[in-house]
Formats: C-alpha cells, sequence, structure tokens
C-alpha cells in the first residue's frame, strides 16, 4: 500500500491524465491509470468497461488484476449485474457481496473478489461507461471511496472522449477520401473534372461523388449528401456508394438503381438520409438519364446560351419514404455542351436565401472546359472563404468535335 495521502495519490492520477492524454492511446492511457486507481484505493482490481456503439453492452476495454476480461471480451448487458445497474442509474453502487445473483460476470466471483465499488463515466449528456475496483478482503468500500472514484471518473471519461473523437475523425477521414474515385474515367469525346473541399471546423461529412463506366461503355456520374457528421455518416457513405456501383453493374437503368438502394438504406440504415443525384449515358454521351433523390438540381450549359437549372422531377431523399419511385428526366448535352452537379455547401449560406446562392452559381458556369468551369464556381461561390459545409462539385463536358464510333454501345 502507498505512504502517500490519498489527495497526494489522486493528485497523482490526476496529473497523469494531463501527461498521458496527448500520448498514449485509450488502452494505455486507461491501464495507466487504473494502476494508479488501485494504489489509491488499495484495491485488487481495477477494470473500465466501455458502452458499445449499439448502447446496449458494455465491453471490457481495459483491466489491472483481471485482465481475463479483457482477453475474453466480456460483455454486459446495460441494466442487469453490477456494472449494467450503474449504467443504466448513472449512480455509485457499493457491492458487499460478489455472487451470480449481483455480478453477471463470473470471472470477478471466481478470481475471490468480495467487495466491489462502481462509478459511471459520463461526459456531459453521454454515458461512456462504468469504472469499478474490487477487493479479495472483507474490506466494503465506503462513501469516501466513492467520492474519490468519481472524481477520477471524471477524468477518465474525458480522457476517453477525446482519445475516442480524435480517433473517430481520423478514421472517417481516412474513409471518407478512400471513398472518392482516385481518378476520373477516360470516355471518347467526353471531358470530365471534381472538386472536395471540407467545411470549415467541422467533423467529416457525408457528400461524396462518383464517376465510373461500365463494361457497355455506359458512363455513370452520382453525387450525394448523407445527413450527418462523422464517423457514422461516412461509413453510410461508403455503403450507398457501393451499393449504387453494384446495382449499376447489373445494368438496371438509374430509376431502378435508385430505387434498389433505396430499400437498402430503408431497410439497413436505420434513421439515416440520403440524397442524391446520378446520371448515365451511353457513347456519344449526347443524352443523360438524371434521377434525384432529394437533391439539388443539375446545372446545364450550351455554347453561346445562358446556363440554367435542370428541371428534374426532385423525389423524397433515400430512406425516407417507403417504396418511393423517382422517375428519370432525360437531358440533351449537344457537342460543346456542359452538366455541373453539386452538393447543397456549394449554394447554401446562412445569410442569403438558396435561390440567391443557385443563381449566383448559375451565373458562374458557361459551356467551357471543366476544369475551367471548376475554378471559375469556385471563385464565384467560394472565392477566400473556407465553407461551413463539404463542398462536391462534377463538371462534365461533351467535346465539340465527336469521334465516330466511340465506345461499345450506340445510343438509344
Amino acid at each position: 500500500m502507498s505512504s502517500q495521502t490519498p489527495q497526494g495519490r489522486l493528485d497523482d492520477v490526476l496529473a497523469v491524465t494531463e501527461i498521458a492524454l496527448g500520448r498514449l492511446a485509450v488502452e494505455d492511457l486507461l491501464i495507466e491509470l487504473l494502476s494508479r486507481v488501485r494504489e489509491i484505493l488499495d484495491a485488487d482490481t481495477a477494470a473500465v468497461l466501455l458502452l458499445d456503439r449499439g448502447g446496449d453492452y458494455l465491453e471490457a476495454r481495459a483491466a489491472c488484476g483481471i485482465e481475463e476480461e479483457v482477453r475474453q471480451g466480456v460483455r454486459v448487458p446495460v441494466g442487469r449485474g453490477f456494472a449494467g445497474r450503474i449504467a443504466a442509474n448513472r449512480r455509485p453502487v457499493l457491492l458487499d457481496e460478489v455472487g451470480p445473483s449481483t455480478v453477471t460476470n463470473p470471472i470477478l466471483w471466481e478470481k475471490g473478489i468480495r467487495v466491489m465499488l462502481g462509478v459511471p463515466l459520463v461526459a456531459g449528456p453521454s454515458l461512456l461507461g462504468v469504472l469499478h475496483v474490487g477487493r479479495v478482503a472483507q474490506r466494503p468500500f465506503g462513501e469516501a471511496d466513492a467520492e474519490l472514484l468519481g472524481v477520477v471518473a471524471d477524468r477518465v471519461a474525458g480522457a476517453v472522449q477525446a482519445q475516442q473523437l480524435a480517433v473517430e475523425r481520423a478514421a472517417a477521414d481516412v474513409l471518407e477520401r478512400s471513398l472518392l474515385p482516385p481518378t476520373l474515367p477516360s470516355c471518347p469525346g467526353l471531358e470530365l473534372a471534381a472538386r472536395y473541399v471540407t467545411g470549415e471546423g467541422r467533423a467529416v461529412g457525408g457528400d461524396w461523388y462518383d464517376a465510373f463506366t461500365l463494361p457497355t461503355g455506359a458512363l455513370w456520374v452520382v453525387i450525394g449528401d448523407v445527413a450527418g457528421h462523422g464517423l457514422d455518416a461516412a461509413v453510410v457513405m461508403g455503403r450507398v456508394r457501393s451499393a449504387l456501383r453494384a446495382y449499376a453493374l447489373e445494368d438496371y437503368p438509374p430509376d431502378e438503381v435508385v430505387h434498389l438502394v433505396d430499400r437498402k438504406v430503408r431497410h439497413f440504415e436505420l434513421g439515416a438520409m440520403v440524397t442524391l443525384a446520378c446520371a448515365a449515358s451511353v457513347p456519344p454521351y449526347d443524352r443523360f438519364e438524371i434521377v434525384s433523390a432529394g437533391h439539388l438540381p443539375p446545372v446545364v450549359a450550351a455554347p453561346g446560351r445562358h446556363a440554367s437549372l435542370v428541371d428534374l422531377d426532385v423525389l423524397p431523399p433515400l430512406g425516407s419514404v417507403y417504396d418511393s419511385r423517382r422517375p428519370p428526366t432525360t437531358v440533351a448535352v449537344p457537342p460543346g455542351g456542359a452538366l455541373v452537379f453539386y452538393t447543397d455547401g456549394l449554394v447554401e449560406r446562412r445569410s442569403e436565401h438558396l435561390d440567391t446562392g443557385l443563381a449566383r452559381l448559375v451565373a458562374a458556369v458557361i459551356a467551357d472546359h471543366p476544369e475551367s468551369i471548376c475554378r471559375a464556381v469556385m471563385r464565384e461561390m467560394i472565392g477566400s472563404q473556407r465553407p461551413d459545409d463539404d463542398v462536391a462539385m462534377v463538371a462534365l463536358r461533351r467535346a465539340n468535335d465527336m469521334p465516330r464510333g466511340g465506345g461499345t454501345r450506340e445510343a438509344e
């Protein structure tokens, strides 16, 4: 047992959270803290269980003295047993009898633990998990011990939340970037360019674009936005993108592909809201079938004419209405003509009406090389300010001199 006073030992633990937070992974930090906690309370065991993503179970993430909890992947239902009651009620629990009737995890009583103390790990309104300690000797913990462990739990919760947010943001950023096409497809007689810019000071979002060709020579261009931010939005984005590609590869038309993706979102992505616009065309790429699910219409421009918004039937976002069909709109693109797809971060501003932003966008688009279109649009719509929200944009243009016999299938 340490010769330090309880306050001295507590100060030591609190100092560890300050020093270690910036350089230790979550698991390493927890092990360091649990070791100090055992010293403070003269305990034989200490463990941290964190709430799983579903919010139904506590999962053992770090332990000192009962490492089997982590190695065996112990899971405790919220609301049941010692740790489960702490999580459900968000209050400390002092336990003077450890056995099957009070603790769901048999490892604890098999190891001879006689008394336990546990406190919730809470950060703001969020429950993160449970911190508990135990003794083999029949020396019950007291209220002073619970108060001391509660102070430690506050620091542990803060450290865990900070680490989790950092890891989640890094993972989401990698996932988000990996889902953007590394290169745009090469299509005879067609030019493409794209832009992707992240919003100012936000968590990773769900905006994305995609462009790919099929074995038939058909070109697909997709732009979309998953409501929300963070890792969850990025994961849904990846699933929607993969499903859309798979259905397109089966040679379904755009309206059927969007319908099938909608069914998948409603069944597997409960609560998700996704807007997207997808367009498909076959050589010589003079007509595009476009389907919109809650997404803003693309801009079309022809040489020597003012650009305009495509007159689309815009129906509800994916995941919002049961079995809603979204009819396609056919848009003709003459030689030299251009189409521009984008997400709402390009045109939405808190200080102006959406129609104003759309009008500015339309005025900025001319039938030019796609790279020139992207430059002009970003200069006009973004300028020197970083956008509040993510911005994704894809521009395409038919060449003025179309090659004969390009692609593998004539347009119908």
